[in-house]
């Protein structure tokens, strides 16, 4: 089996959905700035959902921090980039955004941290985009979520 076929086997598997059987989800991120999922479904039966984010490289916070930040798609940007200035000890998080549904601390290598929020929160047919608000890393860790029907 050649490389090529096994990276576009990996590629594939992880761009599929991952439909939450349950109310929660793990979600890990990496020291290549990767999430292991780009789409999440969320059971619309769920009144909560808990996003379980692991670390699962060995890099520190300061270096390669992560977390998880769930907003509408259409503010997506402006919050992750408004945040880089609000630091690390904001979770690179403007104080206050209205904008965040919800988000995670960040975290470094080995460890984790989760984060539960109200599913009425969300809107079916809406788009929201999860991603790292640490600098530099939204561009490429992101995903979206979805409220299932």
């Amino acid at each position: 089996m050649s490389i090529k076929y096994i990276a576009a086997a990996l590629l594939t598997a992880a761009s599929l959905p991952v439909y939450a059987a349950q109310c929660d989800i793990t979600i890990e991120g990496n020291d290549a700035m990767q999430f292991n999922m780009q789409e999440i479904v969320v059971d619309k039966t769920c009144t909560e959902f808990t996003v379980n984010l692991k670390h699962v490289g060995s890099m520190p916070k300061a270096a390669m921090g992560h977390n998880w930040v769930l907003t509408k798609t259409a503010d997506f940007q402006a919050t992750a980039t408004e945040g880089m200035s609000a630091g690390i000890d904001n979770d690179y998080i403007k104080v206050g955004d209205e904008r965040v549904i919800a988000h995670t601390d960040v975290v470094g290598g080995g460890e984790s941290t989760s984060v539960t929020f109200d599913v009425a929160k969300l809107a079916a047919g809406e788009d929201y985009t999860f991603f790292c608000s640490f600098p530099g890393h939204w561009a490429m860790m992101k995903g979206t979520l979805k409220l299932g029907e």
